[in-house]
């Protein structure tokens, strides 16, 4: 594979989200399907090699660049230098921690120049991503980009509330039809984390999403039951509620 060379550095916050969700494809196809060449190629004997994702969604183990300062951020060096030395799956694991902080200074390193909020913005929609470290551990789906309209979101997280809510009780009807949509909805939110333990979503469990800030928990971890969510206009998770508290 054939170093990619920058054309032009992304300065919107979408063109830098844009060039990072690009990298992450190419890094997760090396570290997933392409994982018996990439694993041949980082052979030990060999000097000093990295890992780059490029823009077009390639990925490439090559040696650092030469100039200095250079042209980008480095990967972690020597990834090669691990490989017989560990448990495949372990060493695996280790080059995506790295690759995920080297795929965040690659981005932050373009977003020099934005102000606060677009900064803010920026590490918003990359944490939406399940990281390259999380995708190989815990073979979480690996998600799309997330929209950049705000809205499309509110609207998905409160069709799939009402959705999850009438999964238990007497709203669940087996004459309601086919929905495609809520299929989608499914497979887009499949990788939410609970905001309170961590945990992995399941379609099994009751989840409830806070209106303020719009994480996901499961019911039993903020004490929501179906029956109690049904009286619910707005709900605002613990977290939101101290704050309101304390303002």
């Amino acid at each position: 594979m054939e170093m990619a060379s920058i054309s032009s550095s992304p300065r919107t916050v979408e063109e830098i989200f844009k060039d990072y969700s690009s990298r992450r494809a190419g890094i997760i196809r090396a570290l997933i399907y392409d994982v018996d060449e990439f694993y041949s190629l980082c052979d030990p004997e060999k000097e000093n090699l990295c890992l780059y994702g490029h823009a077009n969604e390639s990925w490439e183990v090559t040696l650092p660049a030469e100039e200095v300062p250079p042209e980008l951020p480095e990967p972690a060096l020597g990834i090669n230098f691990a490989r017989d030395g560990m448990n495949q799956k372990d060493w695996l694991s280790l080059v995506a921690v790295h690759t995920d902080s080297w795929l965040l200074s690659v981005a932050f390193y373009f977003g020099a120049r934005l102000n606060r909020n677009d900064r803010k913005r920026l590490f918003s929609l990359i944490n939406e991503l399940p990281t390259v470290f999380e995708v190989i551990t815990e073979r979480k789906p690996i998600k799309d980009k997330p929209s950049m309209d705000s809205g499309s979101k509110s609207r998905i997280s409160t069709k799939r509330f009402t959705l999850q809510r009438s999964s238990d009780g007497q709203a669940k009807s087996n004459t309601k039809p086919y929905d495609e949509s809520y299929v989608e909805d499914e497979d887009e939110h499949s990788e939410t984390l609970c905001g309170s333990c961590g945990g992995s979503y399941s379609a099994d469990e009751f989840w409830i999403g806070c209106d303020i800030c719009e994480r996901w928990f499961h019911g039993k971890c903020v004490k929501i039951t179906p029956a109690k969510a049904e009286s619910i206009k707005q709900y605002k998770c613990p977290s939101c509620s101290t704050k309101k508290g304390r303002q």
